[in-house]
Formats: structure tokens, sequence, C-alpha cells
């Protein structure tokens, strides 16, 4: 199929008091063809605990998974082999988190290393913001190569009662890694040594009690979008890359003023061209879709569709920029919706992955 996709799951298969149920069975892979929307299950696996954030090489061939169990003072990321052609799953290994609340991880754009972050909550354990991972030659973790921690706190005592390290993203130009640290509103920029070692070079503060989460990056690489949790909002960012350093261009809220009480943001998407990005919205239970100007980064509402269910947790779009995915975490379902790359506006196609407690989509060629 010329227009086919591999779709990695991960699913919630054990309970945690933040989350309202774990009905979904761990790691799973689909295709999906873009011009018949049809999808179908490819393999899957139950043995891996809660794999709630996921990376997979641009071939499909390894998956990186963390797991988010609660009370765990330190979580675990696991390696996976996914072999096309027997459609076959294949545990690589692990390693610890460093940390509790494994969160978020990503692969460096040169494949040598892999990146996680960890949210933390309460103490004890070896606490550890992020940790750094080489890659043996079959894809297998190393042990840690090198972990940094934070501390403060922020205004919201509720949620900002410390450090929460809630994703990494390394920068377009590659070598700079960029925390979001949603208990401290800031964003933490580390060259990533040739050893792995992380060194900190620069912070750049957002709102207080903002509540930054994930990063998006245009592909000029001069703007990072910032999808903030805890306030509602979507802060475009000018990055220099030689300092390290992001400064506020624009803010834009990311739902209605009647629903910014009652809802929390999770992820952020921008489409292959950097015209549009697009955020999910958990309790307006919506999909944000925001324009940039291409020469200021400035962002302009577009549209509020809604996430064909409840609490859209994490979105992909496929490498085409067709297709844009929503992991609807409380309805177990994956919706999906054809994207106008023009206008940027979403249509649900009333086709979907029905799936238990979908928390994370990734998608590959």
């Amino acid at each position: 199929m010329r227009n086919a996709c591999l779709v990695f799951i991960g699913s919630l298969n054990r309970e945690a008091p933040y989350f309202q149920g774990a009905r979904g069975v761990g790691l799973s892979v689909y295709d999906f063809d873009e011009e018949t929307l049809e999808t179908r299950k490819l393999a899957e696996t139950d043995d891996i605990d809660n794999p709630t954030f996921l990376s997979v090489t641009p071939d499909g061939a390894r998956i990186y998974a963390n797991s988010e169990v609660f009370t765990w003072r330190e979580g675990t990321v696991s390696a996976y082999s996914f072999d096309r052609a027997t459609a076959t799953l294949g545990y690589l290994n692990k390693q610890p988190s460093l940390g509790s609340i494994t969160a978020h991880n990503t692969i460096t754009r040169d494949g040598t290393k892999l990146l996680v972050a960890n949210y933390g909550m309460g103490e004890g354990g070896p606490d550890r913001a992020v940790a750094v991972y080489g890659f043996e030659e079959n894809g297998a973790l190393s042990a840690p190569l090198a972990s940094v921690s934070h501390t403060g706190t922020g205004p919201n005592a509720a949620r900002q009662e410390r450090s929460h390290a809630h994703s990494v993203t390394e920068t377009i130009g590659g070598g700079t890694a960029v925390v979001a640290d949603l208990g401290t509103d800031r964003l933490v920029s580390y060259r990533i040594e040739p050893d792995g070692n992380l060194s900190r070079f620069a912070e750049s503060a957002l709102p207080p009690g903002a509540g930054p989460r994930h990063l998006a990056l245009h592909p000029n690489g001069r703007f990072v979008f910032v999808m903030n949790e805890l306030d509602s909002s979507i802060v475009s960012m000018a990055l220099d890359e030689a300092g390290g350093k992001l400064s506020v261009i624009d803010a834009k809220p990311a739902v209605p003023a009647e629903a910014r009480d009652s809802n929390h943001c999770a992820d952020i998407q921008i489409a292959p061209d950097g015209r549009f990005v697009y955020g999910s919205n958990r309790g307006h239970d919506s999909i944000v879709i925001m324009a940039v100007d291409q020469q200021t980064g400035a962002l302009s509402l577009v549209d509020y569709t809604p996430c064909g269910g409840s609490t859209p947790r994490n979105l992909a779009l496929t490498p085409s920029g067709g297709h844009l995915f929503s992991a609807n975490q409380n309805a177990d379902r994956i919706s999906i919706f054809a994207r106008d790359a023009l206008t940027g506006l979403l249509t649900d196609t009333g086709k979907s992955i029905d799936i238990g407690t979908p928390m994370c989509v990734r998608i590959v060629r």
C-alpha cells in the first residue's frame, strides 16, 4: 500500500488513582491505509506495565516505552523490536528510569541516545528529572549514561508543590534538549554531550501557574510552541539556538474562556509544513487548531474540533499530514480525522481504533 502507515499504541493496563480506569492491553501495533482509512491489528503484548509514552524509530523497527506505575519510586523504560515481515513484537530489555511517574521520552536526532523525563511524585528513590541512555547494537537500551535533577515550585499549590519534568524535546538543529517543567513553569535547556551528559546552559520562564507540558517545533527551527496544562494556553516562543534561551512571541487560550477552569491541556502537534498547530483539551474534549504566522510565529485561532470521544490525552499526525489521530483515553477510542492542509481544519472520518484506555499513539510510514 503506497500510503500505508504503522500505528503504535500504548494503553493503560494497571490502575492508578489519577486515571479513570485501566482497560488497555499494553503495547499494540496496527497498520493504517490513508486511502481506504482501514486499520488492522498486527501485534500486541501485555507484558509491559502502563506504557503511557512511546518513541518509535523512523523505520518502525524499535519501540521505547515508559512504564508509569503509581507507587513505584522508580519507573522503567523498555525496548522492543517490531518485525514488519512477521508482524511480531520482541522484547529486548528494560532499564530503570531513575525517577517516578516516567512521563515522556525522545530518541535523539542522530539516533544514538534516548532521553527520558520523569514527572516525579512524592519523595524517595533516585528522583532524577531526566535520564539519558545509549543503544546496544540490537537496539536494546544501555544502562543510564547520565541524569539531572530539578528543584523548585510554582504558585499552584496542588500541582506545583515540586518540580515536575513533563517532557524532553530535542531542537530541530540537534544537540540541545529542552525540558518542560510543569512544576516550576520553566523550560530548561541542556547541551547533549557526546558521552550522554547533559550540560545545563539556559532557563526560560513562562507565566506563573502556566504548567508547561509538551512542545512542538516549527520545521524552520526558529519557533517553539508550548502546551501549558494548568492555565490551558498555547505559547509561541522564539528559540536562540546558540544560547538555548526561548522568549515569548505570543500566547493564546486553548479553550473558550468559560471552559478554562475545568480543562487540562495535554498534547501539541504541528503540521509538516509548520502552518498549523493542534492541541488536545481534556475537559473541553476538543482539539484546538491554531494557524502560525510563518514570519513572526504569532498564533491565531482557527477552530475547536470535538475530539470524537473524551479526555484526548495524545495526538499524532500521519507522516503525510493528511490525517490526525486523537487518543481519547476515557472513551476507549482513537478517533481518526482527515486534515485539510490549506485551511488546517479537521473532519471526523467516523473511523477509529477501538482500544481500552489509549494513552499514546505514534505513527510512521
